[in-house]
């Protein structure tokens, strides 16, 4: 890999120096929607729900609610990213999800988001591969490279230093003074995670969230002209990223997981491309989701007020609250499959090639199977049903850590008996895939 530095772009110096720095990924794509109101992407279906603002605006649950009540799946036959099926029923996703020979991630297919992961720019393919992005077998090689960064083990290792790092930052936050609980909590909470699994230099970790954000927005992706911007922003990742391989390359093994992809058979041949790929992985994975349940736990408390006192009150529940906070939140809406063949599924016709989008946002609101599903209920039997990890041979391989970090919040949380209240501005991701916050004003008083 250290040997294919020619086909990543100019390596520039490692600590930060010298790297590009340009606005964010939304400022980007608002800049772009305020200069082309003209381009805005059209929604002609009213269940298309590949529509950013309706998550941005917090109004998706009614239109997944119909949507279950008239059915498992729809067809929106026109959408900016073209035609799709919608799977918006939870038993539906969990079926799909156990079919994935019939039923492919493959970024060859097009891979895990609704947006086709072959990209064509000026007729050339920029392909990013990763191991959720990919079918069995390969599949399951790359994945065995990175699991033992997340066995109970391991979470029993990293538990001391995440309660510190949470321990210290919460006692660094003002009492009494409005901050944004994004940008102070959670986006330092979790880049300083990505940072230690990386084992990524410390001063520049601020990187890993700004890769992320460049990376993990399908509408973003969707925009030609952000297309030369976007793509350099994921090159310089990779030319960060190899730095780091190089140095590693010649040391013994550790359990970062740069480390193990250098000293694993199944991922230390990998193509520039695929390496790119599955940091995208990576940091998204570890960054945005985790990120936006640490937000979504403090404006769930807040919408619902009793469940912050039982939390208060009872912290027995903490571990049943974390999977509660999750189910609700969602922090991925969606992961999309592609149908390998003509497949009859709960009646419709689903052809060879066709795009099936997997609503986890809607499948964990199914009242199907839980009772009451748009309120917070910290004490709910089945909480553990979410499918906001995915199901089957693609579950999220860093579920527990999710978790781990999660629990441990809540636990520094009740122990400093900090209670959070949203006292400012709430603002949404406007994006279909990643569901979270940008913005959460919030201020601290004692419980």
């Amino acid at each position: 890999m250290a040997t294919q530095a020619a086909d990543l772009g100019p390596i520039l110096p490692a600590g930060g120096t010298g790297w590009t720095r340009s606005p964010s990924a939304y400022a980007a794509l608002r800049g772009h929607r305020e200069d082309h109101p003209e381009q805005q992407p059209k929604h002609p279906d009213p269940f298309d729900v590949s529509r950013s603002d309706i998550y941005a605006e917090d109004r998706w649950q009614p239109i997944f609610a119909e949507m279950r009540a008239k059915g498992p799946m729809h067809y929106i036959e026109e959408s900016p990213f073209g035609p799709y099926w919608a799977v918006v029923q939870h038993e539906a996703i969990q079926h799909i999800e156990a079919l994935p020979d019939v039923f492919s991630s493959s970024w060859e297919h097009g891979g895990i988001t609704i947006l086709d992961r072959l990209e064509e720019i000026e007729g050339d393919r920029f392909e990013l591969p990763m191991f959720i992005a990919m079918d069995r077998p390969e599949h399951t090689g790359q994945r065995r490279t990175v699991a033992p960064a997340f066995t109970p083990k391991e979470m029993k290792r990293m538990d001391g230093d995440i309660r510190k790092r949470t321990g210290d930052l919460l006692d660094s936050l003002p009492e009494g003074e409005q901050f944004d609980w994004v940008e102070k909590v959670s986006i330092e909470l979790t880049t300083g995670m990505l940072a230690l699994l990386f084992d990524f230099p410390w001063e520049d970790r601020d990187l890993l969230t700004f890769w992320s954000d460049w990376a993990g927005d399908t509408e973003l992706a969707s925009v030609r002209d952000l297309d030369e911007r976007r793509r350099a922003m994921l090159y310089e990742m990779a030319g960060y990223f190899q730095q780091l391989w190089a140095r590693k390359s010649g040391e013994e093994p550790q359990p970062d997981l740069i480390s193990m992809m250098i000293h694993s058979p199944a991922m230390n041949s990998m193509s520039p491309q695929e390496f790119m790929g599955n940091l995208i992985l990576l940091i998204v994975g570890g960054n945005d989701t985790t990120r936006n349940t640490m937000s979504g736990i403090v404006h769930g408390f807040d919408k619902f007020p009793d469940q912050r006192e039982l939390f208060e009150t009872q912290p027995d529940l903490i571990p049943n609250a974390v999977q509660e906070c999750i189910r609700m939140q969602t922090p991925l809406a969606h992961m999309r499959r592609t149908a390998t063949q003509d497949h009859e599924l709960f009646g419709n016709q689903v052809k060879a090639g066709d795009k099936v989008v997997l609503w986890y946002l809607s499948a964990n609101r199914d009242e199907q199977v839980f009772d009451n599903p748009d309120k917070l209920d910290i004490t709910r039997d089945n909480a553990r049903r979410h499918l906001a990890f995915g199901y089957g041979i693609h579950r999220c391989v860093g579920a527990r850590l999710a978790e781990l970090q999660l629990r441990i919040l809540l636990e520094e949380m009740h122990s400093r008996r900090m209670r959070v209240k949203v006292t400012g501005d709430v603002e949404r991701v406007q994006a279909n895939f990643v569901h979270g916050f940008r913005k959460l004003e919030t201020t601290i008083s004692r419980f």
